[in-house]
């Protein structure tokens, strides 16, 4: 079935993705290109010395993909629902088990506040008030799979419930819409890069969350880096999203760049994720979110054999919890 290799090749792109886009995560574009050329060869191990990934080999994937994981099993296991306090039971547990790897950098800000203020006694509902940056987006692809656009009040319930624990903010809570439509729609069969970005934008602007100015309009700035990188070379693309739109671990800039990074290479998956990963900032997320919103349009077939066992030798179980994610869209619709 076409649709479900396309949901088993969003939840493997994000993971390539992630993996690729590990060793760059933090760096400069200019330290990127020094030390690879324009375009990341493939899986690299983190330089030695690096902020957040030091001692990651080649292949690593992130918080990126454990707990796009983790929220994926939580739905699976709530019949398509999210619990708030299960939600946030589950990512203290992760958390402690994370800094028992003794990983506890890789949590992004939002994140690391939010499971603090849990531990201190605050209720989840509240925890993630002023969390703006891309956390619910880089792992709501889970929600993307299980739920079917054109359906967006569902998906948007769902990305709210995914959300709110850490991000509960209007323009982190769009940023994940954005991402969860493009995968939904994927799979749904609106197929084409330009179709799911359209499908991204249309479902920010009638079921999102209204901007606080023009600077967080989500749908806004994915049209702006999308129409703008459209025809150039790598190179020129990557040039523009880095000084133009931007590649921190802010929703209003990584979210929109992942968008950009598929209109420049709207029919390589692997090429995508690349060009994402070679971006620096937080390259690991943005070519997490670009990953699985092109292997949703695509399917695993376009991604290299090698990419797939590599993520595959972590034991995540991605086939599986794909396959239970898209048996949870065929029986709810």
């Amino acid at each position: 079935m076409q649709a479900l290799d396309r949901a088993r090749g969003a939840l493997y792109g994000l993971a390539i993705g992630d993996a690729l886009g590990m060793p760059a995560e933090m760096l400069s574009r200019a330290e990127v290109v020094a030390r690879w050329g324009s375009l990341l060869p493939g899986f690299e191990a983190a330089p030695p010395g690096h902020p957040i990934a030091d001692g990651l080999p080649a292949g690593s994937v992130t918080d990126d993909t454990e707990q796009a994981v983790l929220l994926g099993r939580l739905l699976v296991r709530g019949r398509g629902e999210i619990d708030p306090r299960e939600w946030a039971a589950a990512l203290v547990d992760w958390e402690r088990d994370m800094t028992a790897r003794g990983r506890r950098q890789l949590l992004g800000p939002s994140t690391k506040r939010a499971v603090a203020a849990v531990l201190s006694g605050t209720p989840p509902e509240e925890a993630g008030l002023g969390g703006d940056t891309n956390g619910a987006a880089m792992r709501v692809t889970p929600v993307g799979i299980a739920f079917a656009y054109p359906d967006v009040l569902s998906l948007t319930e769902h990305v709210r419930q995914a959300s709110l624990v850490t991000h509960n903010t209007p323009v982190a809570m769009a940023g994940a819409l954005a991402v969860a439509t493009a995968v939904s729609a994927g799979i749904g069969g609106r197929h084409t890069v330009r179709d799911a970005i359209h499908a991204a934008m249309t479902s920010t602007l009638m079921q999102g969350w209204p901007p606080s100015s023009a600077h967080d309009d989500i749908p806004a700035r994915i049209k702006r880096a999308t129409k703008r990188v459209r025809g150039r070379t790598l190179e020129a693309a990557a040039d523009y999203l880095v000084t133009r739109i931007g590649t921190s671990l802010a929703t209003i800039e990584s979210v929109p760049a992942a968008f950009g990074v598929l209109s420049a290479v709207p029919d390589d998956p692997w090429r995508a994720c690349l060009l994402a990963a070679s971006l620096g900032g937080d390259s690991d997320t943005i070519a997490a979110m670009a990953g699985a919103i092109a292997g949703a349009c695509h399917g695993m077939s376009a991604f290299p054999g090698h990419a797939i066992a590599t993520v595959d030798a972590h034991g995540l179980g991605l086939t599986e919890l794909a396959d239970a994610l898209f048996a949870l869209r065929s029986t709810m619709y």
